[in-house]
């Protein structure tokens, strides 16, 4: 995937009144703009009322136009690319069973295009530029033409180049055909993401000349004597050495932070609060989606039970949590029920600590509630890094194997990474012992590797180690129902999520997608099992286009459909897919500088 172009064309002003009219109540007049004025309204479910502040299109016929102007947001000035002249775009309302024209007019300077993310449809309709279509021409319209096949709550976004960064993303609820399995009387949607008045090209290069250009919060002298109070002046010293022999970095948990983002909900900062009406005693539906392109958000309301129905639009079995955390792509939906005549905050702050996005539930506009403590940066451990029996930081003896001497004695004494590793670690039950990495070939693409990769489904990520509340986990993901295709897999296919932040290329197995890699081959029908080894030190939000990943989690028949599955540092994840989607599919970390920097791969479902 080449870096985006930079965009030269400001003459085209959209004012931040017409971008980000959201707020409250005023949100109210979103429906009567001209823009929308021809748009039918789509019926609703009668117990659900939609959030009043987006835009509806619906129907068997939608309008859609991509234009660009220049943006202000916090003394941020940058370039916008938007949908019908809105950041979010319009929420796309369909019914599941209808089929669907949408016309998309590109009125930008370059190529641009519209994936359905997470939409089950015709390989040559999911909108991606150089595998699935040859992505839309500046001055014309391409016509998408798909049927609803299933329900639930997704989005669609850009992609091409940087457009998705600078605000063309928007929600889509496909709504069933049969009743939902619970019970809500209000619908909001929660659209996190984040605005930078610098392009996506801005940052790649930024990133490439200093991997940690964005992170302003690395350990300093005043920590380290912190450090040294708390463990003894040598250990601190032998931890830091080790780290920095290593040319990593423990507060690396952001490539892109709140040093140039503004994080947002709804289209709205959090001095903007947006806010979601209710009255006590309601069950409230708020649709989670992070549409960010490099931000992980950590999502609680305080004073507020969380309970998840759905996953990636899917439903699964209820379970009640009181935080989770949201990968750039995923979608949550959630049920809680205020019973207070109050506001309460929903709070999403940022993995790496640096920011938040905030908004209300209330029952009227104009209330506002507190900002909960923030939390402290978490730091990266050992365990992180794939080197077991060190899950405190701070007294860490070995060094982690860098640069490309991947070759080393230090795999001699343990398991090979052939069948008898894979073997190990097929079933991933927790408590599976770690399986010891193996001799590999993954050259200069890839900074490190990690001795060990093991299942981490069951751990809330780094950051929530000090959390008293229940955050959800992957291992919590059952299907309400069995799943139909009980099928062993036929074969397995492993990839390494592989990367080096000094030079800021990421990969897998090693390879960028600009090397040329063979597509990732299927045959039409097959049951295959892909297992991902994360080699690098950050989270991957990985997304399969067109076909569903039933993440192999323990739940046995139950097993959890997602478009989007995270896997840790060090993790070993398997999903299993049934190959029913003849075409050429992309797939790739979802946190776009990674995908644009090479974390592309292309998957072919032959006939």
């Amino acid at each position: 995937m080449q870096p985006p172009k930079k965009v030269q064309d400001k003459t085209n002003s959209i004012s931040r009144r017409v971008l980000m009219k959201r707020a409250g109540a005023l949100g109210l007049l979103a429906g009567l703009q001209p823009l929308f004025a021809s748009c039918a309204n789509h019926p609703l479910p009668p117990a659900a009322r939609p959030s009043p502040d987006i835009s509806t299109l619906s129907g068997e016929l939608i309008e859609l136009v991509i234009s660009e102007g220049s943006f202000a947001l916090d003394r941020k000035n940058g370039v916008a690319v938007s949908i019908n002249g809105t950041i979010p775009g319009p929420l796309i309302r369909l019914k599941e069973g209808q089929d669907v024209i949408l016309n998309v007019t590109n009125h930008l300077k370059e190529v641009s295009s519209i994936h359905w993310h997470g939409i089950l449809l015709p390989s040559h309709m999911d909108g991606v530029p150089g595998v699935s279509f040859n992505g839309i021409e500046p001055g014309t319209t391409f016509t998408y033409r798909f049927p609803i096949k299933q329900s639930g709550t997704y989005w669609y976004h850009s992609h091409s180049g940087g457009q998705e960064l600078q605000g063309m993303y928007g929600a889509m609820i496909l709504d069933p055909i049969e009743p939902e399995p619970f019970r809500y009387d209000r619908d909001h949607i929660v659209m996190l993401s984040e605005w930078s008045d610098e392009s996506a090209e801005v940052m790649l290069d930024n990133l490439k000349k200093f991997s940690g250009y964005y992170n302003f919060q690395k350990r300093d002298a005043q920590e380290f004597r912190s450090d040294a109070a708390r463990w003894g002046f040598w250990p601190a010293l032998k931890n830091y050495m080790m780290w920095d022999e290593m040319r990593m970095d423990p507060t690396d948990f952001a490539d892109v932070t709140g040093s140039t983002f503004t994080f947002l909900m709804n289209g709205l900062p959090p001095a903007g609060n947006w806010t979601g009406l209710f009255r006590p005693g309601e069950r409230v539906r708020l649709r989670f989606i992070n549409a960010a392109a490099m931000t992980f958000y950590d999502v609680r309301i305080p004073g507020l039970t969380l309970r998840v129905v759905q996953a990636d639009g899917q439903n699964i079995q209820p379970v009640a949590v009181e935080e989770f955390r949201l990968g750039p792509a995923e979608t949550y939906d959630i049920i809680v029920q205020p019973t207070e005549d109050r506001a309460y905050t929903i709070f999403a702050e940022t993995m790496d600590r640096s920011g938040y996005a905030r908004g209300t539930l209330a029952t009227q506009p104009g209330m506002e509630g507190q900002v909960p403590e923030r939390r402290a940066r978490p730091l990266r451990t050992m365990e992180d890094m794939g080197m077991m029996g060190h899950s405190n930081g701070h007294n860490d003896h070995t060094v982690m194997r860098s640069g490309t001497n991947h070759h080393d004695t230090m795999h001699g004494q343990g398991m090979q990474h052939g069948q008898e590793g894979a073997d190990r670690d097929r079933s991933p039950i927790l408590g599976a012992m770690p399986v010891k990495h193996g001799p590999d070939h993954h050259g200069t693409g890839n900074q490190t590797v990690a001795e060990y990769a093991q299942n981490r489904m069951h751990e809330p990520g780094r950051g929530f180690e000090q959390s008293s509340r229940r955050v959800l986990v992957y291992t919590d993901l059952k299907s309400l129902v069995p799943y139909q295709d009980q099928r062993a897999p036929e074969r397995e296919i492993e990839l390494h999520l592989t990367g080096h932040m000094q030079r800021y290329m990421w990969s897998f197995d090693g390879k960028k997608y600009s090397d040329a890699p063979e597509p990732i081959r299927v045959r039409d029908g097959e049951r295959l099992r892909l297992t991902f080894v994360n080699d690098t030190m950050m989270e991957h939000p990985l997304h399969l286009h067109g076909m569903w990943m039933y993440l192999e989690n323990g739940s046995g028949a139950y097993l959890p459909r997602k478009h989007t599955v995270v896997v840790k540092p060090a993790e070993r994840l398997s999903v299993v897919i049934s190959a029913d989607a003849p075409g050429s599919w992309a797939f790739h970390c979802h946190l776009l500088l990674h995908m644009e920097a090479g974390m592309f791969r292309v998957v072919q479902v032959l006939i």
